[in-house]
């Protein structure tokens, strides 16, 4: 198990240190902020939709390691995905997150989120990215708040 640990710690510190998609996106159909005023994250999400598919997604913006490295990781699971399946996506994350249950060995990297539901607060610098996706996706042009 302590290794299992570690491999986590490992994969949240590159995502963290090194984020992936990050940076404006050049072509975007959708833009939306979010914040957590609890903990100082600062996110803004672009989205390249055509149709029902995620053709790009980047974030920009900062905070602590756990929203940098969840921010990272879901852009580069939800890129080329439907809708749909970033619905489902969103669903399953916010399950695994918020009780450290669910499909864990389907969601590949999302996985070493797991652990965060055990640090009630770390939850809002977890999903921070995803409910602004979800925003995006239910087409609500309202700022993203975890207050």
């Amino acid at each position: 198990m302590e290794d299992i640990r570690e491999l986590y710690q490992e994969v949240i510190l590159d995502h963290n240190q090194s984020p992936r998609n990050f940076g404006p996106l050049e072509t975007t159909t959708h833009e939306l902020e979010g914040i957590n005023p609890l903990c100082g994250d600062r996110l803004k999400l672009y989205a390249h939709l055509e149709s029902d598919r995620i053709v790009d997604i980047h974030f920009e913006g900062s905070g602590c390691a756990i929203f940098k490295a969840s921010s990272s990781i879901m852009t580069e699971i939800i890129k080329d995905k439907t809708t749909q399946e970033a619905e489902k996506l969103f669903h399953q994350f916010h399950e695994l997150v918020t009780t450290g249950k669910g499909e864990i060995e389907s969601m590949g990297k999302l996985a070493v989120m797991a652990g965060v539901h055990q640090y009630p607060a770390r939850v809002k610098c977890a999903s921070l990215a995803w409910h602004t996706l979800k925003n995006i996706l239910d087409k609500s042009n309202e700022t993203v708040t975890t207050e």
